[in-house]
């Protein structure tokens, strides 16, 4: 069984490296389908997609984890 201290850390190393992948995605897709976002813009989007899986990926661990 998987320690809440735990799950918050391999929660937090899992969305931040998505955190990472999707900015630099964003940076990409934005141009191609002309959307006009400012460096700012993006990075509050990626924060908000960054707290939703965030809390997303810690509360399904900790559900599994408990199910065991």
């Amino acid at each position: 069984m998987q320690s809440k201290k735990l799950s918050l850390i391999e929660s937090i190393t899992n969305v931040i490296a998505g955190l990472i992948i999707s900015f630099i995605i964003q940076l990409a897709i934005y141009p191609a389908l002309d959307i006009k976002v400012t460096v700012n813009q993006n990075i509050i989007i990626t924060a908000v997609f960054f707290l939703a899986s965030f809390i997303r990926g810690y509360l399904i661990r900790r559900i599994f984890t408990k199910i065991k």
